[in-house]
């Protein structure tokens, strides 16, 4: 769940400051920082696999993957905001100088908790798909053995796949891989 930060409204120069002074993470939307709570085990375990997965496929192209600790920001919307995993391909495009912001993502990976999953379905996806660079939304469950894939089409419409049960594998087209569910899932045990 994330909170709102009381103040009559942030600037994004305000925000900047604060966040590069924090230990903690916040998203930054129309004047309003929100703080980012923090993610279950079952959670962290499935970004770090997710994360590993992907780093082996990658290493020796010209694709990066990149923990959570990345900023990522919407032009359109203003959003700042810290998605789970994110990939990008060829030369990363930063906001500025401190190169802590990143704007091209072509792949993000979101990690679905109770308190958030809505937002990330809806809202969130909303704010991802104005940015150019992005080819590929993922959405990873923790309560069962689920991967959704939004692909943007040709025509800019977001085609859905998913994939479900551990012997599932779903195709990531926009970077040439594949994630195994039982590779993702290993090891987590469902509630």
């Amino acid at each position: 769940m994330m909170v709102a930060i009381q103040k009559q409204k942030w600037t994004v120069e305000e925000y900047l400051a604060m966040e590069r002074a924090s230990e903690e993470k916040h998203e930054f939307l129309d004047g309003e920082i929100y703080l980012m709570s923090g993610a279950s085990f079952n959670h962290n375990q499935i970004v770090g696999r997710t994360l590993g997965l992907l780093f082996v496929q990658l290493q020796n192209g010209p694709c990066d993957v990149l923990p959570s600790d990345m900023r990522v920001k919407v032009n359109d919307s203003g959003l700042y905001t810290y998605p789970d995993i994110i990939v990008i391909c060829g030369e990363p495009k930063v906001e500025e100088t401190e190169q802590d912001t990143l704007l091209n993502p072509i792949l993000i990976i979101e990690v679905l908790s109770p308190s958030t999953e809505s937002y990330d379905r809806c809202k969130k996806f909303q704010h991802y798909r104005a940015l150019d660079s992005l080819q590929e939304y993922v959405l990873i469950a923790q309560d069962q053995a689920r991967i959704e894939r939004y692909l943007r089409q040709p025509s800019g419409e977001w085609l859905l796949s998913d994939a479900v049960g551990l012997e599932a594998v779903i195709d990531l087209p926009s970077i040439q891989c594949k994630l195994a569910l039982a590779d993702v899932y290993a090891k987590i045990s469902f509630e």
